[in-house]
């Protein structure tokens, strides 16, 4: 007997999948038949994908509310798709592209339709992936000429490091003490040296 499955996906652990879930629960899946992941749609390296993949047997259904919720890679997309619905024989049903609902139009003329829009918006996926990537380079550079600085903000020292500097190297204080009172590792202590030897200079 065949069975139904939902397949989820958001891009980040702080993104909502509430509106896909809600899309998915009313088809009446079953929650142990609901996969979801939480991180990039580039590739099929998915931990809930490969595991419901492993499961999915002829004839069983699988939905998404979107094609970009697979994925966002064209060339991957159609492997996928030809994987799950011609190696594996599951049916699959796009929510909001009911002309890829693989149930309906199996004839040569159906399949023909349906593989044209699968590839437009497979295409259309990976270009969003791409054009979010430039948005993102092009929204970082312009901070950058802001003068926005991006990373964790310099260890503020003591003001009176240059004095354990003396101290230490006069060897009236042991390093672990220079360190303790910093707050910072050794490694950090010694670049932060080479930085005020170089400014001595």
């Amino acid at each position: 007997m065949s069975k139904k499955y939902g397949y989820i996906r958001v891009s980040t652990k702080d993104q909502n999948e509430e509106r896909q879930l809600i899309a998915i629960k009313g088809l009446n899946i079953k929650l142990d038949k609901i996969f979801m992941d939480k991180q990039s749609g580039k590739d099929f390296q998915r931990s809930e994908y490969r595991k419901m993949v492993k499961k999915l047997r002829k004839n069983d259904l699988l939905f998404i509310k979107s094609i970009d919720r697979l994925g966002r890679n064209y060339s991957e997309i159609l492997e996928q798709w030809r994987i799950l619905t011609k190696e594996r024989g599951v049916d699959i049903v796009v929510l909001e592209m009911p002309l890829l609902d693989t149930r309906r139009g199996k004839d040569l003329m159906g399949t023909f339709l349906s593989d044209i829009v699968l590839q437009v918006l497979s295409f259309v996926a990976e270009n969003e992936r791409s054009n979010i990537k430039q948005r993102q380079a092009e929204g970082i550079a312009a901070a950058k000429a802001r003068g926005v600085r991006f990373g964790r903000p310099p260890i503020q020292l003591p003001d009176d490091f240059v004095w354990l500097i003396s101290e230490w190297e006069k060897k009236r204080i042991g390093l672990p003490y220079v360190l303790e009172t910093c707050q910072i590792s050794k490694t950090t202590f010694y670049r932060r040296l080479r930085q005020y030897r170089n400014i001595e200079r």
